[in-house]
């Protein structure tokens, strides 16, 4: 059975072990830490992990190979998504084969890229390599990429000077150069209750949230109407969307709380608190009216995230070098959504996105990633573990 083969083969069954952790975000990702601890002390690689505040998520950092510069780094988030709700006609954390296809939460969203980079250990270890290979798999990317700039600075305080990273987003074994950033915030809207009848001795948190949401209305249409034309982004601006009001106990009373959550996604060259710069003085000119009637009202905005966007570098190492191990002589590509690669390029590296699957199967009921897709991801460590072993 030719390399790739044989290391595709390993990648779907390391699929299977890393879809059996339930890694949703909201819970802890150490299992899976520990068992990936676990596969590569076999192979004689130490590890490192990089907790989170409380301890009970971590991120990972491995090195195999020398401890020189001009390596390259496998990047992946461990956290997916929920599956609440969602009617899957096969237990998500089961890894189900039909036909050519495998089943199962963060088959492509993004385990499958964390298999193909664990099945290809076994020959990086064994490997003459010159520049090593670094394995960055982090936390909590799904909720605002919160673990990558702990693990980022590690990194950059322990590992010599990385020559690219690879993050390995699903992206059909094709290189994207490009994404959006995100910010997002929780808006907390504070009333004084009373009988809605009694309007004069109340304040509705409700009312009020709504009349700062119709301003996030106002702003995401004129977002809208403002996009560059020549953008490469689909959409090709900014977008900005609120995507979770809570809020009021009955109909007949004053609202006492309301909190709603929106995103802002930016292209490279915009600034998000510049976008939201009016938006944050009507919310504390809300904040100061409600407090003057009562002054346990009010409105408190918090940045639940502030990813930046990924910028196309002209002439990029990691582009170029991913496209070399993919085969990938295509145009260049971006993508609308919000990715850890921002966070590694503003910490100087040249990165690039290429993964197997599609983002359009990710965070679906009945995610899959296609068979042919690893057998194309083991194609590419099997390049990658040859590049590395050159002088």
């Amino acid at each position: 059975m030719p390399d790739s083969e044989s290391l595709a083969a390993r990648a779907i069954d390391q699929l299977e072990r890393l879809v059996a952790f339930d890694t949703t975000s909201r819970g802890s990702n150490l299992a899976l830490i520990a068992y990936v601890e676990d596969q590569l002390a076999q192979l004689g690689v130490a590890s490192r992990r990089v907790p989170n505040h409380d301890g009970a998520k971590a991120n990972l950092l491995a090195t195999i190979g020398p401890a020189v510069a001009g390596g390259v780094v496998l990047s992946g988030h461990t956290d997916v998504v929920p599956v609440d709700g969602q009617p899957w006609t096969s237990d998500p954390f089961v890894l189900t084969r039909r036909d050519d296809k495998l089943y199962g939460r963060g088959t492509c969203d993004m385990k499958g890229f964390l298999a193909l980079a664990l099945a290809a250990a076994p020959r990086l270890a064994a490997a003459p390599l010159k520049r090593p290979v670094h394995l960055a798999f982090s936390y909590d990317e799904e909720v605002g990429c919160l673990g990558a700039p702990d693990l980022i600075a590690e990194i950059a305080a322990r590992v010599p000077a990385p020559a690219a990273v690879i993050v390995g987003e699903p992206t059909g074994m094709e290189a994207i150069s490009g994404h959006k950033g995100i910010a997002s915030f929780r808006v907390t809207v504070t009333g004084h209750e009373a009988h809605s009848s009694q309007t004069h001795l109340g304040v509705s948190a409700n009312m009020a949230a709504i009349g700062l949401m119709a301003r996030l209305v106002a702003l995401s249409e004129r977002l809208a109407r403002e996009a560059d034309p020549a953008s490469p982004f689909t959409p090709k601006g900014a977008t900005l969307t609120v995507g979770q009001v809570n809020g009021g106990t009955a109909v007949n009373i004053l609202a006492r709380e309301c909190v709603f959550l929106f995103d802002l996604r930016t292209p490279p060259g915009m600034e998000p608190m510049a976008i939201l710069a009016d938006f944050l003085a009507e919310a504390a000119a809300v904040d100061a009216a409600l407090k003057a009637r009562f002054p346990e009202c009010g409105v408190k905005v918090e940045t639940r995230s502030l990813t930046p966007a990924f910028a196309p570098e002209r002439d990029g190492a990691a582009e170029a070098f991913a496209r070399r191990l993919a085969g990938d002589n295509g145009p260049q590509r971006v993508a609308p959504y919000a990715a850890e690669a921002g966070q590694f390029q503003g910490a100087g590296y040249s990165t690039v996105i290429c993964g197997p699957g599609y983002i359009d199967q990710a965070h679906q009921p009945d995610e899959f990633v296609e068979i042919s897709q690893m057998e194309r991801g083991a194609q590419f460590m099997e390049r990658l573990i040859e590049a590395m072993a050159e002088d």
